[in-house]
């Protein structure tokens, strides 16, 4: 299962997208600005292409376009704006988003009718239809495309279409310009039309606001609401939840039934094995494990899990941003995998997919570097012998990460712990060169290799000085043969113990790394 996932929360992160949600899932929101740049781009294109780029074919239209500021000024103005919220809009909380967004629009409708009417020559050649403007399709498009309330959205198209009317009349009083209309033409050309416009936008921002809510409601898993989504892997995806009650967050992990049982789907039995195998899980108790919040079966059959939100980043993502771990680093970081692989195992538990990814290093109240380890017993629970059930692993199959997986994954036989005690051998090979301990263009090339291949030492690997004890441990953990292993997960941890500067990467260290390459936001 090739899943990366930071489990990331602030305070402050979390107060500013619940205040941009107006109702409206968080992720889809974050959407919207993103597609608000998109659009702003988009903008700026078509309003240079068309009111400035056909003014540019000859000498004559150029100084007659640069000859009057009403030509153009409002291109100026319009294209600017729209690069302007091009480049800001990322770098904005998500409230100052929407209202950007808002601003934008009302703003960027002004610039198009001032393009169309502020002119008086303009204006006269429009007297037919000058009711007819570019401002309609341009509220439409924005109201569908960057959703909101629809009371918000109603006032912003109400105070967008205004421009046609608002420009035309300053035109028609203060320039010189021989158009005239009475106050009934000027209604049924500058207003009413313009009212039928904003009756549509009403009406497709509340189509869209419900389709929102609607999505909002779906996502509703007991006492817990999915607020965005965090990661996507190929068991399920994992989201940031809110308990109703509770101001305690939460990261739910959602797994597919198919691919969680593949032959069994979401029936009873599955749910039964799901259940047992998820109060195992609970019964954990390893500061280093993941905790266990809640679990059960959603409407769609799908299995999901409960699990406390965590502050920091998987040393996936450590290790590809900082370069490899030091040696008393890395010896820190795998006892407290060993500390929590160690309960597992006695709770007949194995984990078969330890990897980066899955290791993840955090804040946790005072402490620094502090690990838990992720997706316990979400493959399998070791096989209870008074279980008949046909929902266990079958022979041959095979499960887990290729790059991280044990010899007796690779070949589909039965594992025991010392799959994991492989597993933590790639893990830490991973943590000293950066580098995985095969690679292979296919997956079944590196599955080859596991079962086959004899490793290369990790010092040959790096330029990095690597002790030699923890180099012979780390290579007695790749053993092919399990029983040539360290056989459970408490004694490599002994024998990480013993080595020269296992002491050595200390809490005063921690915290200065921290500080300097992840600070608290």
């Amino acid at each position: 299962m090739q899943e990366q996932v930071t489990l990331l929360h602030t305070e402050a992160q979390q107060s500013s997208a619940r205040g941009a949600t107006s109702g409206l899932p968080i992720d889809l929101i974050q959407e919207s600005a993103e597609r608000l740049r998109v659009l702003a781009l988009l903008y700026a294109f078509i309003f240079f292409m068309a009111g400035v780029f056909p003014a540019m074919m000859t000498a004559e239209e150029r100084a007659h376009f640069f000859g009057s500021v009403l030509l153009w000024g409002p291109s100026v103005i319009g294209i600017g704006l729209a690069i302007i919220v091009a480049l800001v809009i990322r770098r904005v909380s998500l409230p100052t988003a929407m209202n950007l967004g808002v601003a934008f629009e009302i703003v960027s409708s002004y610039a198009i009718a001032a393009a169309e009417f502020a002119d008086p020559s303009m204006l006269a050649s429009h007297r037919e239809h000058m009711g007819l403007s570019w401002v309609s399709v341009w509220v439409l498009l924005f109201t569908v495309v960057v959703p909101t309330s629809p009371l918000r959205a109603v006032l912003a198209a109400l105070a967008s279409v205004s421009s046609v009317g608002v420009v035309i009349g300053l035109v028609m009083a203060f320039g010189d310009t021989s158009v005239r209309v009475t106050p009934l033409e000027f209604f049924f050309a500058l207003v009413f039309p313009y009212i039928l416009v904003v009756s549509m936008a009403y009406v497709g921002a509340r189509v869209v606001y419900r389709l929102g809510t609607e999505v909002k409601r779906a996502r509703e898993l007991g006492s817990y609401f999915l607020e965005e989504k965090l990661g996507q892997g190929g068991m399920g995806e994992v989201w940031r939840a809110r308990h109703r009650m509770l101001a305690r967050p939460a990261a739910i992990k959602l797994i597919r039934p198919s691919l969680a049982h593949p032959h069994a789907g979401a029936s009873d039995e599955a749910v039964q094995r799901f259940t047992r195998e998820a109060q195992v899980i609970a019964r954990l108790r390893s500061p280093h494990t993941v905790e266990l919040f809640d679990f059960g079966v959603a409407a769609n059959g799908a299995f999901y899990y409960v699990m406390e939100l965590l502050d920091g980043l998987d040393t996936d993502s450590l290790l590809r941003r900082f370069g490899p771990t030091p040696p008393e680093r890395a010896i820190y970081v795998l006892r407290q995998v060993c500390h929590s692989l160690s309960e597992a195992h006695s709770c007949s538990l194995v984990h078969r997919d330890v990897k980066p990814a899955n290791i993840f290093l955090c804040r946790y109240g005072e402490e620094y570097d502090f690990v838990k380890v992720l997706d316990f017993g979400i493959v399998r629970a070791l096989r209870d012998p008074d279980d008949t059930s046909t929902l266990h692993t079958r022979k041959n199959e095979v499960h887990g990460t290729p790059a991280f997986i044990s010899p007796e994954q690779a070949l589909g036989t039965n594992v025991d712990a010392r799959a994991d005690i492989y597993a933590t051998g790639c893990l830490a090979y991973w943590f000293l060169t950066g580098q995985f301990v095969f690679t292979a263009e296919t997956p079944m090339g590196l599955l080859v290799h596991h079962a086959q291949t004899p490793p290369a030492p990790p010092s040959s690997r790096t330029e990095l000085p690597i002790p030699t004890a923890l180099e012979d441990l780390v290579m007695a953990c790749l053993e092919k043969d399990p029983a040539n292993r360290p056989q459970s997960a408490r004694e490599l941890s002994c024998r990480l113990a013993e080595l020269q500067g296992a002491n050595t990467w200390t809490q005063d260290r921690a915290r200065e790394w921290w500080a300097v390459h992840q600070p608290s936001v």
